[in-house]
């Protein structure tokens, strides 16, 4: 059974704690959409000003969407295109402080203002984004990025 916790201490702390609630609840399960479902609600409910929070996985050389939290989204967003896209091509977390300044986003809602996209990578290839959005510009500081990449990490142990 899972219960909502309150993330005390630093947000570098929170995060370890979230990442740590992450592998307890996902613990001896392999199915990949159960698994990116849990990590989507759990995310959806730590984060602050967020209003979208969900994944992206690769089929057949294009990104499809998963399982998510949030208004409908663009179903599928090719290799390069958006900040989606750009994170695969490039193999690298991708922050936007500023989504109407960033070449090509794709605007999927429209409250969006800043975003923040982690590669997901198995057996050294990418299989998949985590993209987040704000309504908020530079909602996402390099805490938040690091402390993302940890969460992801520990998803990327059980796909």
């Amino acid at each position: 059974m899972f219960s909502k916790i309150n993330y005390d201490g630093s947000v570098s702390t929170q995060y370890k704690t979230l990442s740590q609630q992450l592998n307890a609840l996902l613990e001896g399960e392999k199915d990949i959409i159960a698994n990116l479902s849990n990590a989507s609600a759990l995310l959806n409910q730590f984060l602050d000003n967020i209003n979208w929070v969900g994944f992206y996985l690769m089929k057949e050389g294009e990104l499809v969407l998963g399982p998510f939290q949030g208004l409908p989204a663009c179903v599928r967003i090719a290799i390069g295109r958006g900040v989606c896209g750009t994170a695969v091509s490039k193999e690298e977390t991708i922050v936007v402080q500023d989504v109407h300044a960033f070449p090509g986003h794709i605007a999927c809602d429209a409250a969006s203002n800043s975003e923040i996209v982690i590669p997901i990578f198995k057996n050294n290839e990418v299989i998949g984004v985590l993209d987040i959005d704000s309504p908020i510009k530079g909602r996402f500081s390099d805490e938040d990025r690091q402390g993302l990449e940890l969460f992801v990490t520990t998803l990327m142990n059980h796909l």
